[in-house]
């Protein structure tokens, strides 16, 4: 392996017998080899899983690699493997230096043991001597932040105090390669923070991480690129924001399976063709300059849906209802999105979605928020809704406000559903663009000027 990796993995796969009843497993033990010996054709008593099949990928060092894939995708036995508590039935993987992982919840804590204690084992387990377990422990105590619990048995401990032991316990002996799994899920917010705050830190002193998480926005913010796994095998390597795109339609599309399950005829996915280089726009582009090229044609390759109500166009504009790319914090923003129908529909959202260059999402809205406040206040007959809208019917919707964001190019995402019920709790989505429309926000520095992602109007009082 060149030294320039830290995992290599080639043709991975991991195979598991799956027996019926108890009894084939010893059939499956003994018959068999009689079956040889006296040279009758063998017999196989069990069925096979392949929780794995044929995975190729590399992660370079001080690489941040993001696994991501439904429940029952492999995900687990892919890291089980790479940190070696399991065995490939095929292929290889190899790893150079130290690997920490937090795979289970309390996996290498003694459950009799004190706090104290495990710190002492799970640091031994890592390689670490009694001295420089020492030496970190003051470090470790302080970053799980349980105080007294420290000297009582793991037992005893909450789920997210275990974890917050072990993540202190994995980040502080400093390893070559970290790997997290869903464990933080189970933390609380300020200490998933501290969390991603350390993995950043090991991550830009050259520390290799391999992070899976059903939190999207985690996975394209937190790692540069991604692994798709459905069903044990690779579906999508590369960047972690085409990676998390594909997994969406992904879901989509298994989503859809569902629901054309449950009527006569399925509804049909429309697609459309087009060609835009995808590196087309600069963070430093003047956008209009760029041709309605980037509002059709690229953000048609970055959609899915089932098609019956679609988006037919995305527009920015200013407080004139002008088309308009270039905007100053407290300025009128207004986005319209077109759309059309091709049967009749209801219960319809219309939203949007912001993010900016580094694919952070700023904020995200449908006309269902305005409906529920509608509904929370009791006059919710005028919802959008409730609104019936015929078939080949074309009308849009519009999202205004002031603009309150930093200086940053943003991208606009739009999205139609059907929504069940008026509260998000039965969503199914028929037309989603990526893409769908650019601007930009500048900053007025000699009248007005403010840091960070968006201005949160604040005003300074003092006193005489």
């Amino acid at each position: 392996m060149s030294s320039e990796l830290a995992i290599k993995a080639v043709n991975l796969s991991k195979c598991y017998h799956i027996f019926e009843q108890p009894r084939d497993r010893l059939k499956q033990f003994i018959y068999p080899r009689i079956q040889g010996a006296i040279g009758q054709p063998t017999k196989q008593y069990y069925k096979e899983f392949w929780a794995l099949e044929n995975i190729n990928f590399e992660v370079a060092k001080g690489e941040a690699v993001g696994i991501i894939g439904r429940n029952g995708s492999g995900k687990s036995t892919l890291l089980q493997i790479i940190t070696g508590t399991l065995t490939p039935t095929s292929g290889s993987v190899e790893t150079k230096g130290r690997i920490a992982a937090l795979l289970e919840l309390g996996s290498g804590f003694n459950p009799e043991f004190t706090g104290r204690e495990n710190v002492y084992l799970n640091g031994s387990l890592l390689g670490l001597t009694t001295a420089q377990i020492d030496e970190k422990f003051d470090a470790i105590a302080g970053f799980a932040d349980i105080g007294a619990h420290l000297d009582q048995p793991i037992k005893t401990y909450s789920s997210g105090m275990i974890v917050r032991l072990a993540f202190a316990v994995q980040v502080q002996v400093e390893p070559d390669i970290l790997v997290v799994d869903e464990a933080l899920a189970v933390g609380d917010w300020l200490f998933q923070k501290r969390c991603f705050q350390r993995i950043e830190k090991l991550v830009s002193d050259g520390t290799t991480l391999l992070f899976v998480s059903h939190d999207q926005e985690s996975v394209r913010t937190l790692t540069n690129r991604a692994l798709l796994l459905n069903h044990g095998k690779s579906q999508a390597w590369g960047t972690s924001s085409d990676v998390v795109l594909e997994y969406r339609r992904l879901l989509h599309e298994e989503e859809m399976a569902y629901f054309s399950s449950l009527i006569p005829e399925p509804a049909k996915v429309v697609h459309e063709t087009a060609s835009v280089d995808e590196n087309e726009i600069e963070p430093n582009t003047d956008i209009s300059a760029v041709d309605s090229r980037v509002s059709n044609a690229r953000s048609s390759q970055l959609e899915f849906g089932e098609g019956h109500v679609r988006i037919t166009g995305v527009r920015v504009l200013d407080c004139n209802d002008q088309d308009c790319a270039i905007f100053s914090p407290g300025d009128t923003l207004k986005i319209r999105v077109h759309c059309k129908t091709s049967e009749p529909a209801s219960n319809l959202n219309v939203a949007i979605r912001i993010r900016n260059k580094e694919g952070v999402k700023i904020y995200s809205w449908g006309t269902l928020n305005q409906d529920m406040s509608m509904q929370f206040s009791g006059n919710s007959d005028k919802s959008f809704w409730r609104k019936n809208i015929s078939k080949n019917e074309e009308f849009y919707v519009q999202f205004e406000c002031d603009c309150p964001l930093g200086m940053n190019l943003y991208e606009v995402q739009a999205a139609v559903s059907h929504e069940e019920t008026p509260d998000y709790s039965n969503q199914r989505i028929l037309h989603w663009i990526d893409e769908a429309a650019f601007f930009q926000v500048l900053l007025r520095k000699d009248e007005y000027f403010f840091g960070g992602i968006c201005d949160l109007r604040v005003h300074a009082q003092w006193s005489n």
